[in-house]
């Protein structure tokens, strides 16, 4: 998110920055940032105006910057790498916990950095005057511009009922979400709807969301599995996840009553299709929804994919001008490149990549979803501005965990 004030200045591109309007108003939405490594520029838009323009320098061969979905975690005025040798980096604005940060530093024509985005002097300071922790940014190697985007599966604000979200005991930790096909509510604001302006303001004071909708990883399909099991009369230890001894016990006790001990592979589709059988569920759901707010997972549950055999694509949407009182939102998208390689396309049972970002748009991906209408009231009675969601198949990545946003990291070709 980024502070709302009057700033006026005007550079060149070929400075350190330049800006579109000479006064950025003080009454502006969300606004991202873009940094195309191709290009070495970085730009700032309010939904999809241009606001301003620097060169910056990325990471050279070697130590290359990584493209994907970021947001700023952190911010230092000063700050040394504790990774090379103390070097300074003055207007640090952190964007993973393994080291990649935006700051001041040189910016000759080229890829120079270890790694960081490098910003010139004066701009630096600047864009760390206006910017908050949890502010998006996104690198990609082409550049790319934010776009409207009008899909009917987009999330529409509403008023919250009166018994709001409820607290839970469920725990989750951001490094190893999962949940069974129920959904799972973890530390939820209770917000008791207020008459008039003032309870807009209040709701509007909400932090954003931050939506991640990806499949199902195995870990999600083993604890559906340890429940059933568990449910049959299997005892298949804790609902955790994991594939220890005692809940692979529990799959060849299951496997022999139904006498299909012999399946090679362990979470084979002919055994889970037996077992949602015999534990009387339907077929599971290819999809999960994930919600984080102020870097901490508050919420998740079980969505459907129709055709997944298809890749989803890499996607960023977000919200802005939310009034929930109209139930109306303005929703802006960029698709992103991002080639997943066979084994992973394997593991995720993807035949049709979703490689090419002109033919697989937000809007085909958004079609594709099922979203129970209980998950999305959940959403949308909670929907704020600046909210986001990222559609990937690939899932969490490793530097999502304590103290982030969802970090998407995406491929390039070859």
């Amino acid at each position: 998110m980024f502070k709302r004030f009057a700033l006026a200045f005007s550079l060149g591109l070929m400075a350190s920055s330049a800006l579109t309007n000479s006064v950025l108003a003080a009454d502006r939405g969300p606004l991202q940032i873009y940094v195309s490594k191709a290009m070495q520029t970085l730009t700032v838009y309010d939904g999809d105006e241009l606001l301003m323009t620097s060169k910056v320098s990325t990471g050279k061969p070697g130590h290359t910057t990584p493209s994907g979905i970021f947001s700023i975690l952190e911010k230092r005025k000063y700050h040394e790498s504790n990774i090379y040798s103390n070097a300074p980096m003055p207007f640090m604005q952190r964007l993973t916990w393994s080291g990649i940060a935006l700051h001041e530093g040189k910016v000759p024509n080229y890829p120079a950095s270890h790694g960081c985005v490098r910003l010139p002097n004066g701009f630096a300071k600047t864009l760390f005057s206006m910017t908050e922790r949890g502010a998006h940014v996104i690198i990609t190697d082409e550049p790319v511009t934010p776009q409207p985007i009008f899909a009917a599966n987009l999330f529409v604000p509403r008023q919250p009922v009166p018994e709001g979200g409820l607290l839970s005991d469920a725990e989750l930790r951001p490094t190893k979400i999962e949940a069974s096909l129920k959904p799972v509510e973890v530390a939820m604001n209770e917000v008791l709807p207020r008459a008039g302006a003032a309870a807009q303001l209040v709701l509007d004071d909400e932090p954003p969301l931050r939506i991640l909708i990806t499949r199902r990883s195995q870990r999600e399909q083993v604890r559906d599995v340890q429940e059933m099991l568990t449910e049959l009369g299997f005892d298949a230890g804790a609902t955790d996840g994991v594939l220890g001894s005692q809940t692979l016990a529990a799959i060849r006790g299951y496997k022999r009553w139904k006498s299909i001990e012999k399946d090679g592979e362990i979470l084979s589709p002919r055994f889970i299709a037996a077992l949602t059988t015999s534990a009387g569920r339907g077929k599971p759901l290819d999809g999960q929804i994930m919600v984080r707010q102020k870097f901490k997972p508050i919420y998740e549950a079980a969505i459907g994919i129709r055709a997944p055999e298809k890749g989803l694509g890499t996607h960023f949407i977000e919200a802005s001008h939310v009034d929930r009182f109209k139930g109306k939102v303005e929703w802006r998208s960029v698709s992103i490149e991002n080639h997943l390689p066979a084994p992973t396309l394997k593991r995720l049972g993807i035949t049709e990549p979703a490689d090419d970002v002109n033919r697989v748009t937000a809007e085909d991906a958004l079609a594709r979803l099922d979203i129970p209408g209980d998950v999305r009231a959940k959403i949308e009675t909670m929907l704020s501005e600046g909210s986001s969601i990222t559609i990937s198949d690939s899932g969490i990545g490793p530097e999502t965990g304590d103290g982030t946003d969802f970090i998407t990291v995406t491929r390039k070709k070859g």
